[in-house]
């Protein structure tokens, strides 16, 4: 129930995403009344396919976790790296820090739809081919303007906004916020297949990740789906992966058969949509709050996805954000910077840590490496697990110092002061 006058809904969220659905449902279940704003319609194609187990927390918690486990997507339970003939495992079930083991890979269309439409059950308004185009920043009243599908023009006067509107970046946009992410800029080649692997040994309640036999700069995922379907990209530098004078399709498959394993167990897929690419998608902002709003997910910060961490990160913001929420509009003083802000961006801060060790060489040098004591690989899982704000962890509180040294260990070069940001 609305308690201003004046006031449309107490929250209005801009994406129906993980992070918005999420968001939605926990504000109606702390009984808030919420309107989703959704530029598409759904159910809409969507990459980052493969969840970590920190997400199960969030979705348990949003009352969310039975629509999950109604959609009958495949189990998860780690992650398996491949270069050349070698190959390591992680299994997220043997972590470090307590929860989640084990989560779900996939199909983005139907998750995603499944989520929204719970939300919706609980009690969001939904609203689907809306535009947002303007906003009014407030501490107290905060409105939207935004278009529906007809061309109308409409306002929503809200009492709290968050942005949710992933590779949209809405509020960024509209408010100038962007700046240049840490990362470098890279590109993704990926499709979904009928992936027809036949051979006994290989492990779908896994992410298969693959290092090119000659340029380890470039990468590959292979996220098994239920019912014989798969999501397979090729991730590196724009240069690499644009400029070989060829179509989208044949770039991807000359980048596959250059890997072994990947070559082999795909070798008689079929595909399911055409080849599409991706670029510049590492976003920063300088800020994730404001009067009357703040950013989550992808609207505020991506990194990479070389740990599937960006729906981990949108539904962990959509938690933290939620609950400042819901005390701020039931009167309560809430600093968004110490208690939003700083504490989620130390988790993207190590996560952060582990991309820059996966590009420079140092975490391919950890993984790959033969003998590791045990406790420091269910460190190392937790975070793969999305576990990267359990500050008890080592690799999650000195998360930097921690992956250089045991690098080094394990016979990685030092990597130079000035190599890694």
């Amino acid at each position: 129930m609305t308690h201003d006058i004046g006031v449309d809904t107490d929250v209005a969220i801009i994406g129906a995403g993980p992070a918005g659905a999420a968001a939605a449902a926990l504000l109606v279940r702390s009984g808030l009344s919420v309107h989703v704003l959704e530029r598409s319609r759904f159910p809409r194609f969507s990459i980052g396919e493969s969840l970590l187990p920190q997400c199960m927390q969030t979705l348990d918690e949003a009352g969310l976790l039975s629509a999950v486990e109604a959609g009958g997507f495949q189990p998860k339970n780690g992650a398996v790296f491949t270069h050349r003939a070698h190959e390591a495992v992680i299994d997220f079930r043997d972590k470090f820090s307590d929860g989640w083991g084990t989560t779900y890979q996939v199909e983005r269309a139907d998750f995603d739809q499944r989520l929204i439409e719970a939300a919706a059950d609980q009690g969001a308004r939904v609203d689907f081919g809306v535009t947002v185009t303007g906003f009014r920043p407030d501490a107290q009243h905060p409105c939207l303007t935004y278009f529906d599908e007809s061309g109308h023009e409409a306002t929503l006067a809200a009492r709290f906004v968050l942005d949710a509107s992933g590779y949209g970046r809405v509020l960024a946009r509209l408010l100038g916020l962007g700046r240049d992410p840490r990362l470098e800029p890279r590109m993704a080649l990926f499709t979904h297949v009928e992936d027809h692997i036949q051979e006994p040994n290989f492990d779908r309640d896994k992410i298969l990740i693959g290092v090119h036999p000659e340029d380890a700069s470039l990468w590959y995922w292979l996220i098994p789906f239920s019912h014989g379907r798969a999501s397979v990209g090729v991730v590196g530098d724009v240069d690499t992966l644009s400029a070989q004078g060829d179509d989208a399709e044949q770039r991807w498959q000359r980048l596959i058969e250059a890997e072994p394993r990947f070559r082999e167990l795909l070798r008689d897929a079929r595909p399911l949509r055409p080849v599409a690419s991706l670029q510049g998608y590492s976003a920063d902002v300088t800020r994730l709050h404001g009067p009357g709003y703040a950013l989550l997910g992808n609207a505020g910060e991506f990194l990479d996805p070389v740990f599937s961490s960006g729906v981990t990160i949108a539904l962990r913001s959509a938690q933290q954000a939620s609950s400042l929420v819901v005390r701020q509009l039931r009167g309560d003083s809430v600093d968004w910077q110490c208690e939003f802000e700083r504490p989620l961006r130390q988790g993207i801060d190590t996560f952060r840590a582990f991309v820059d060790a996966w590009y420079d060489g140092r975490l391919p040098s950890i993984i790959f490496h033969d003998a590791h004591p045990a406790t420091i690989k269910r460190m190392i899982s937790s975070v793969l697990a999305g576990y990267a704000w359990d500050t008890s962890n080592p690799f999650v509180s000195a998360a930097r110092r921690r992956l250089t040294t045991l690098a080094e260990l394990c016979g990685h070069a030092p990597v130079a002061s000035g190599d890694s940001p």
